[in-house]
């Protein structure tokens, strides 16, 4: 990467645009060399673990230089774009040249000051690729570099971190750790420059393989080979990056870190079903989405009302279960880029007019690819709809941090007893996973009970709300 030298050039580096990212890859350059940008001006497209995002650029001028291509991967703190602003005022912002490569020890990067950044984007506290590590003194560092060496050339794995100084992971690893109930100082990093890994992370929780006592001169045992493509002319490989990427981590996470309970009902809906067709008439939700997945949220938000502790978290840290006083509504949400579950925020204080609209806005901006990394933090309880697929119903997958999941099948004619006789009805299944630490099956049976009992009887939203 070039670095500008000129006094009018202005660097602008990559921000954090969500809550400890480390890096963003970039999909879309709107600018080319020589095009003139203005202060606010969306200059490219990048995707982050979390979503999609525009980025602006904070100041007027000419672009000079683009530093990385479509398709790359960029750390925070990077720059990126080098524009060159008019008056030629604008500090310098250069990055420092690396150093020297040490025999042993890496030498400390001077911090950067903080730059000032667009409102809501964040700023990365560093100018640097990577955040300064804590060094042991020459001596030790030497010592522990020597000895790692040894550990090699006898066919031992290097140790573990240990002492005062602090592994080296990214966020969203420490995170995993952390749900994991992992200490990172006992973990053996296999990656880069001693960073601790996700696989790193689940290794250390995964159960010791058992000991076999094998003769002296046994024939060691070869790693299991890469699996073996029958026919790589009619294969495709897609890399697993951005939303893809974390959807698996979290999801892998979630499925062996809490226990999950699914339950299911099958239930009439017909009279839910006559309710929509009649709020589609009402003038209150002229312009408003109206449709069966509405008075389905609603129904999960008064059988929280009824049984508040369901809407929880597992605080593993503190051996603790977080009773959440508000609920924000996360829809799973099919998008381009992977699964996503933006979230309604204070759902349960909105009247069905304002979930109506909050749902709209929710899944238009899913489906344009603009959901912030903002709107999908801090969900407590998601509903995710299934049956828009054909398909009657599933086991959903907590979404990590929260205590349960709605999971809605397909609403479809089926034979029904209904006042002593058969009748065609719509039918649909509904099925609540939940975690079982912090919701037993007494809770949870009542929570699914009721969200069924309101759909099988709409009028109970007034009475029960």
């Amino acid at each position: 990467m070039t670095t500008m030298t000129n006094a009018s050039v202005r660097e602008f580096k990559m921000p954090d645009v969500g809550e400890g990212l480390t890096e963003a890859e970039i999909l879309k350059w709107y600018v080319q060399p020589g095009d003139t940008v203005t202060d606010g001006q969306v200059v490219c497209e990048v995707e982050t673990a979390k979503a999609a995002v525009e980025l602006p650029i904070p100041y007027d001028g000419v672009v000079r230089e683009l530093h990385f291509p479509e398709g790359t991967t960029v750390d925070v703190g990077t720059s990126i774009i080098a524009v060159d602003v008019a008056g030629g005022a604008a500090p310098v912002e250069e990055e420092a040249p690396a150093p020297a490569p040490a025999p042993v020890a890496e030498p400390e990067e001077q911090p950067a000051a903080r730059q000032p950044v667009l409102v809501g984007y964040g700023v990365a506290t560093s100018s640097t690729r990577r955040r300064p590590r804590k060094q042991a003194a020459p001596d030790t560092a030497v010592q522990q570099a020597a000895a790692a060496v040894q550990q090699e050339l006898n066919g031992h794995a290097p140790a573990p971190v240990t002492g005062d100084a602090r592994p080296l992971a990214k966020p969203p690893v420490r995170k995993l750790a952390k749900d994991l109930g992992v200490d990172l100082t006992t973990v053996t990093p296999t990656g880069p420059d001693g960073v601790i890994t996700r696989e790193d992370v689940h290794a250390a929780v995964a159960p010791p393989a058992p000991q076999e006592t094998a003769p002296a001169a046994a024939v060691p045992v070869a790693a299991p080979a890469a699996p073996v493509s029958y026919d790589t002319a009619r294969e495709t490989r897609i890399p697993v990056k951005g939303v893809r990427k974390a959807t698996a981590a979290a999801m892998v996470g979630s499925a062996f870190t809490a226990p999950h309970v699914t339950e299911f009902v099958t239930v009439d809906v017909t009279r839910t079903m006559k309710l929509v067709e009649e709020l589609k008439q009402d003038k209150e939700f002229t312009g408003l989405r109206v449709n069966p997945l509405l008075l389905i949220a609603k129904a999960l938000l008064v059988a929280i009302k009824r049984n508040p502790d369901v809407n929880a978290s597992w605080d593993e840290a503190a051996q603790e279960i977080v009773v959440k006083h508000y609920v924000n509504l996360g829809i799973a949400a099919a998008t381009p880029r992977g699964l996503i579950v933006p979230n309604i925020k204070d759902a349960h204080a909105k009247t069905l007019p304002q979930l109506a609209e909050s749902l709209g806005e929710l899944v238009s901006t899913a489906r344009e690819g603009k959901t912030s990394p903002a709107a999908m933090q801090a969900g407590t309880v998601t509903i995710t709809n299934v049956g828009v697929f054909g398909v009657d119903t599933g086991t959903p997958i907590l979404n990590p941090g929260e205590s349960a999941i709605l999971a809605v099948g397909a609403i479809k004619p089926q034979p029904w007893v209904h006042k002593g006789k058969v009748k065609p009805r719509q039918v649909t299944t509904l099925a609540l996973s939940f975690d079982h630490r912090l919701v037993d099956g007494e809770l949870g049976s009542k929570v699914l009970a009721d969200v069924a009992a309101i759909l099988e009887q709409p009028k109970r939203l007034i009475s029960w709300a």
